[in-house]
């Protein structure tokens, strides 16, 4: 997602540098190559392993997993000047709030991406479809700097809207991201949802391979699954007085079938036994929902369901030492 926006931007001859790790060599050497149906491109942006070789900068794009959260205080300080705006793409709730206790509230915006794209390798981004970015001040109404920054991303030629409630369009996005990135991965990794509607229980069964957004809408099983999550999302967004319509959900199963087999973040990091972003994408958004007074079933045990399984996998990660 970085190197995807991050490039866009490049191409637009805005001066953009790529802090990296594993990948800094091959991008250092071979640039940012973008395979999109909108027209493939390749830039070659600076980069630097460590952000003190950047300095203080205008704006700060974060494209980080959430699992290295941690590592904020660390990244950003030599980045950040008394006027720079940084802003959070990452997914899930709770991530400009932990910004908040490292740096002033008014230089904190989040945004949104709806894209399909995937990394292929160091430098080389699959760009499958969309991509538009929703763009907004965290607990502040925009600011003109917001309206320049959203300017930036559409001279880029990423379509960019700034949104007057952040946490609404988090919860908007949530509708899409939880039941995709969940029920993809739970229900490859050996559970599946009991048949009984409304029902928060799962069973075991024997493992398959992961399942793409396509496959999930293509058996009627687990379309149906993937409604249910997405109404119990609304349902809490609603009680938390976010005012996001229940045919959101219609919209985004329909939007979600022009992206053929999409492989999900979540999927694809358990498929590469790297840690699952739960905190952001799930934990959180079930106890804000409950704090609202809902119980949230299905999004409870879909929670249980992937603790253990990320808890299985880092203890495979320790034992194989990677």
């Amino acid at each position: 997602m970085g190197s995807f926006y991050g490039a866009r931007l490049a191409l637009a001859a805005h001066e953009t540098h790529f802090l990296l790790r594993s990948d800094f060599e091959k991008v250092r050497r071979n640039g940012v190559s973008v395979c999109s149906p909108q027209g493939d491109f390749h830039v070659r942006p600076k980069c630097a392993r460590l952000p003190e070789e950047i300095g203080p900068v205008d704006l700060v794009l974060i494209g980080l997993k959430t699992t290295a959260n941690s590592e904020f205080g660390r990244l950003l300080h030599p980045l950040v000047g008394p006027a720079t705006a940084i802003l959070t793409l990452q997914n899930g709730l709770g991530n400009e709030a932990q910004l908040a206790r490292l740096f002033p509230v008014e230089q904190i915006l989040g945004g949104l991406c709806f894209v399909c794209l995937n990394r292929i390798e160091p430098g080389i981004i699959h760009h499958i479809a969309h991509g538009a970015i929703f763009l907004g001040e965290f607990e502040r109404w925009p600011e003109p700097r917001t309206h320049d920054i959203a300017g930036a991303f559409r001279h880029a030629g990423v379509p960019c809207t700034v949104t007057d409630n952040l946490a609404r369009t988090h919860w908007e996005k949530l509708v899409w991201n939880i039941p995709f990135n969940g029920l993809g991965v739970a229900a490859a990794a050996g559970f599946e949802a009991l048949d009984s509607p409304g029902s928060a229980a799962w069973v075991g069964r024997h493992g398959g391979p992961c399942m793409t957004t396509d496959e999930l809408l293509a058996e009627e099983r687990w379309a149906l699954r993937v409604r249910q999550l997405m109404l119990e999302v609304i349902a809490a967004a609603r009680a938390l007085g976010l005012d996001v319509a229940e045919t959101l959900a219609d919209k985004q199963i329909e939007r979600t079938r022009t992206m053929g087999a999409y492989r999900a973040s979540t999927l694809v990091d358990f498929e590469r036994g790297q840690p699952l972003e739960l905190e952001s994408l799930f934990m959180e958004p079930l106890r804000q929902g409950r704090r609202a007074g809902l119980p949230m079933p299905m999004l409870s045990a879909l929670c249980a369901v992937l603790e253990r399984l990320d808890k299985t996998a880092a203890a495979f990660r320790i034992k194989s030492g990677s």
